[in-house]
Formats: C-alpha cells, structure tokens, sequence
C-alpha cells in the first residue's frame, strides 16, 4: 500500500484533534502549554513512540520530543518541528469553541497551529497501522514559546535539527494552499520612554508626560515602514493614574525585513531614535531575532518532493518566502532542509474567527505520511 492510500478518516481526525484545541495554552501560561504538551506525549506514547518531557525555562512550559522506533534510530532522519503555544488567553474557547459547520472547524489555536502538528501524528499513526516503514527515523519536537519569538527553545530546536536530513514544519498553510522555502528576518524591540511625574490637575505644566512622547515615537517609528522592512507596535504598557502624568511608558515593536541588509538598515533607523527630547528620554532595547532563511538546494529538493505529491494527491502546491516568522527560520538559516507551512488549510489566525478547512486535514494527512516515507 502507498502512503498515499492510508485510510484517512476525517471524523476521526476531528475527534482526536478536539482535546487539544480544548486545552486552551496561551504562550504566558506555562502550566496551561505543559498541560498541552502533556496531552500530545499521551497521543504519542500511544503510538509507541519514546517521549521526552523537557522542562521550561525563563518562565515558558514545558516542550516534548518523541522519537519512533526505527534500526537507525540516532542517525540523521526527519525532525518535525512544531510550537504548541498560541496567542489566545484562557477562556477564548467561550467565544470561539470548538465547532464544526459548512465544511469548517472552528477553535483557537486550530489553524496555527495545532491542527498541523495534529495531521502529522495522523500520518504517523496510519503508517504505524498500515505496516509501512519510513526510511529515515522521525523524530517530533514540540515547544511552547514560538509565538513571542522562541526566546527559550531555540537552541533546542536547532539542537534537534542539526545534522538531520530534513525538518518538516506543519504551520499553516499559505493561502494558496502552498508552502514556505524562506522567511524574511523577524526582529523585535523594546521601547521605554521615561518623564517626569506630576499632577495632572494643579500641576500639569511640571510633569513631562512619557505617554505622549511614546505616542509621538510610534508614529515615528510606523512612518518608517517601506515595503521591504516594516515595524509595527503591538503592545503598549503605562500609566496608573488618570490624575497623575505618566512617568513611564513601555511599548514593544516588531519589524519584518526581506534581507539581512534591510534588517541590518531598519536596526539602525530605530536605534538612532534614541535620547533626550522634551524632558523626556527614549531608550531602545533589541530583543529576539529570527534570522534570514533563503532557499538553498537541500529545501528545493524537499519542495519538488511535496509538489509532485501534492499532484498525486490532486492539488497543486505553489512555493515561496514568506514573512511572518516561524521556526524555520533558524532550520533554514542553519543549512538544513527545510520545508515550512505544510500544515492545514485555514483563515483568521489569531482572531476570534480562527478555523480551518475540514476538506485539507486528509489531503494534509497524505502529504505529510508522503514525505515521512518517501524523504531519504
């Protein structure tokens, strides 16, 4: 039997992907991401797969790897590489539950990106079932911070990666239905404005308010948004007072640049800001990074691998680079081949719509159970 002819069985597909998009792991809870995690080393471990529990750190849940059996266990294989973690706060699911209706399933987190992670263990499940073997050993690897940039597991992720033949990434799929063979760099920075407090009644005049300066700054820094590097500020932190002027305001930017030379440009645009204005000093802080991934060979060769698969299959999967950052920028950037975006079908991530198109979880599945028994 080939791969391509697993019994895929989209109910059941639904109802084993339902727990897990029910178990609500908002990044910033680490006990609610460990609670997903150890859901998924149970579906694992059921599988017959060997399950590590990696503890968090600074302050993150925990991550899982889980490792089949296979005669060349240790030897350079497959790394599927995923984040269970999403943007959505505990208690999303009262406004978005868990739902399926017209041809879509609904839930936080189902498109990005936990119903891709879940159609790989799917596709590994019906290869275990079917007798079939994949030629590499495969190994999953789960972590819990991706959507605030990775700043915990991405020396464990490149630490899996290292060496091995391929790294699959089941985020979601591009609109096109197609996948990723690059990522532009994804930066993020810190902004502090620091004034000086007064009241806001009877003395106005004396306070410098960091609230109006950092509003001043942000629309400064979004002014410098081009087509090949852009900023966005996402958060914003200050004040405790209606009747006190702010002394201090944090806010966070991120920026999306197509080359090193762009990012390169765009860091420095936005470190020049910084010093003295009005009584008022600003202070930019670099945060976490995720490097240029350019397609090189070993990526391509991936990719035409999926495209031919995804004809037998019956669709036809488009390529590209892509901003939005995921881990495949550190796979990528580090030489290994990587193929990203090879999840489910979907819209609204990171929205009070997220769903994802119930049609795409067998069509994914065969993708994915493909290029696990067909990648060597």
């Amino acid at each position: 039997m080939s791969a391509l002819d697993l019994p895929f069985d989209t109910d059941a597909i639904l109802q084993g992907l339902r727990p897990w998009i029910e178990c609500e792991s908002p990044t910033w809870d680490a006990a609610a991401v460990s609670r997903m995690m150890d859901l998924a080393a149970r579906d694992l471990s059921a599988l017959g797969a060997t399950v590590e529990t990696i503890p968090g750190t600074k302050g993150f849940g925990s991550s899982i790897r889980a490792t089949f059996p296979h005669a060349d266990l240790g030897k350079p294989g497959i790394l599927v590489s995923g984040h269970m973690d999403t943007v959505h706060p505990i208690g999303t699911l009262e406004k978005l539950p868990f739902r399926v209706e017209d041809g879509l399933a609904y839930g936080p987190g189902i498109m990005d990106m936990k119903g891709g992670n879940y159609i790989f263990l799917e596709a590994m499940r019906q290869i275990t079932r079917a007798g079939l073997t994949t030629p590499l050993p495969v190994t999953f690897l789960f972590t819990p911070d991706e959507e605030v940039g990775t700043p915990a597991t991405r020396g464990l992720i490149e630490d899996a990666a290292r060496g091995q033949r391929a790294v699959l990434l089941p985020e979601p799929a591009s609109p096109d239905g197609g996948a990723v063979i690059g990522r532009y760099a994804i930066a993020r920075f810190d902004l502090l404005t620091e004034g000086r407090p007064s009241h806001a009644g009877w003395a106005l005049k004396d306070g410098r308010s960091a609230i109006a300066a950092m509003a001043r700054r942000i629309l400064q820094i979004e002014a410098m948004t081009t087509e090949d590097c852009t900023f966005s500020v996402g958060v914003i932190h200050a004040g405790q007072w209606v009747n006190c002027v702010s002394s201090t305001c944090r806010a966070e930017v991120l920026s999306m640049a197509k080359t090193q030379e762009d990012l390169d440009r765009g860091i420095a645009a936005l470190s020049a800001l910084q010093g003295s204005e009005g009584g008022v000093d600003f202070t930019v802080t670099r945060g976490v990074t995720r490097p240029v991934w350019e397609p090189q060979p070993g990526t391509m060769a991936l990719y035409d691998l999926a495209r031919g698969l995804a004809a037998q299959i019956g669709f036809e999967m488009m390529a590209g680079s892509a901003g939005g950052g995921s881990d495949g920028n550190f796979t990528g950037a580090m030489g290994v081949p990587t193929l990203d975006s090879i999840g489910v079908r979907g819209k609204g991530l990171h929205t009070l719509n997220e769903h994802i198109e119930i049609s795409s979880l067998p069509e994914r599945a065969r993708l994915a159970a493909g290029l696990l028994t067909q990648i060597e």
